[in-house]
């Protein structure tokens, strides 16, 4: 069953797959045996347009709706995950923060060179005893003379070790926190203070790494507070329907290319002088995973048209990231054993896959904290 999108998002899809299958898929490769994103991945992607894609033409990007940029990042997960990464550095949370909200100044120092990927930002939320609670954080920023003076530990932060342009978000009113207390701060890459902790790699890809920062009376100017002070929260928050879109066409496209490798693994493998394709057991897989992405790509289709018509959708995102992220659990876990023994050996896209796609019930929000905002919405 084929989910109908509109012309132009056809041919964009068209286009992106053709980018995919011709640029993207030897980088995959590369990325899995050094561990590293090369160079290359950013000037393939900064030629092709898609670095910067949600940031203004004025300022050299390309100015993609919503659906735009999910359906590039949906044929992205296809190949690697940590591709879509390069996206989120340039058009990501905090890339869209300085045009929903910085400065003339801050999108003009910012802006151009995120949209040409010759900075790359980090968003510097999560804290040892504040992930899915972001209101618990402890990072304080002391007002001092000239600017702010910044206390803490930030840890899990994707690419926070070389990112250009850090948004922290610390408590400058212990008092009013989430109400009011949390701002935003900018902090850029050897700012006095900032050290580089720690650098974790995950069960997924080595080339997907997260930071441990540590802020020891760093100092920032007046210059780096991102909107006002007291807004960091709304701002933090604000972008969250993004992220969850977002999430869920990764976790679609990954799911669609799975479901491509075991159908075609079907057909080829022969036990007992019979394709694995003639074996119930395996065509109930591939069926349940081929309605698994149309019930996905269904979900996450129309909350999108519901977004970009401006109607209220509620807890929709959420319950797209919720669906999608566990369906390519289910699907990935269907692929390794429908590939047997290949499905377990390094070297094999199955393995990585099924590594990789875990971390997508823990990033941008876990399933459980997803449940709580869908059921809290259907109580209100």
């Amino acid at each position: 069953m084929k989910i109908e999108l509109t012309p132009e998002l056809e041919e964009l899809r068209a286009e992106v797959r053709r980018f995919t299958d011709r640029e993207l898929e030897p980088l995959a490769r590369l990325i899995d045996s050094t561990g590293e994103i090369p160079q290359q991945a950013w000037d393939v992607m900064r030629e092709a347009g898609y670095l910067g894609m949600r940031l203004p033409e004025e300022y050299g990007g390309t100015s993609a709706s919503l659906s735009q940029m999910c359906i590039v990042l949906e044929e992205f997960s296809r190949s690697h995950r940590v591709l879509t990464g390069l996206i989120d550095a340039t058009s990501g949370l905090t890339p869209s923060a300085f045009v929903r909200h910085g400065s003339p100044a801050q999108r003009e120092k910012y802006v151009r060179k995120l949209a040409t990927g010759e900075m790359r930002a980090a968003f510097a939320l999560t804290e040892p005893g504040a992930g899915s609670d972001s209101a618990a954080i402890s990072t304080r920023a002391e007002k001092v003379d000239g600017g702010w003076k910044i206390n803490g530990r930030k840890h899990f932060i994707s690419g926070g070790h070389v990112a250009d342009v850090l948004m922290v978000m610390t408590v400058t009113d212990v008092q009013k926190r989430a109400r009011g207390g949390i701002t935003a701060l900018l902090v850029e890459k050897g700012a006095p203070g900032l050290t580089v902790t720690r650098v974790d790699t995950t069960i997924g890809s080595e080339a997907w790494k997260l930071a441990e920062l540590t802020f020891d009376d760093c100092f920032v100017p007046d210059t780096a507070v991102m909107g006002r002070v007291g807004e960091g929260f709304r701002i933090a928050m604000e972008s969250l329907t993004d992220g969850r879109m977002a999430v869920a066409c990764c976790c679609i496209g990954a799911a669609d290319r799975l479901l491509d490798l075991m159908t075609a693994h079907a057909k080829e493998r022969v036990t007992f002088g019979q394709p694995l394709a003639e074996r119930q057991a395996i065509q109930w897989m591939l069926a349940d995973t081929a309605v698994d992405i149309v019930t996905a790509r269904t979900l996450a289709y129309e909350t999108l048209r519901q977004i970009e018509a401006g109607r209220t959708v509620g807890s929709a995102p959420s319950m797209c990231k919720l669906y999608c992220s566990e369906m390519v659990g289910r699907v990935t876990d269907r692929a390794v054993q429908v590939f047997g023994g290949q499905g377990l050996i390094r070297g094999f896209p199955i393995e990585r896959f099924y590594r990789d796609v875990r971390h997508y019930r823990i990033g941008e929000g876990t399933s459980e904290v997803h449940r709580m905002i869908i059921a809290r919405d259907l109580l209100r």
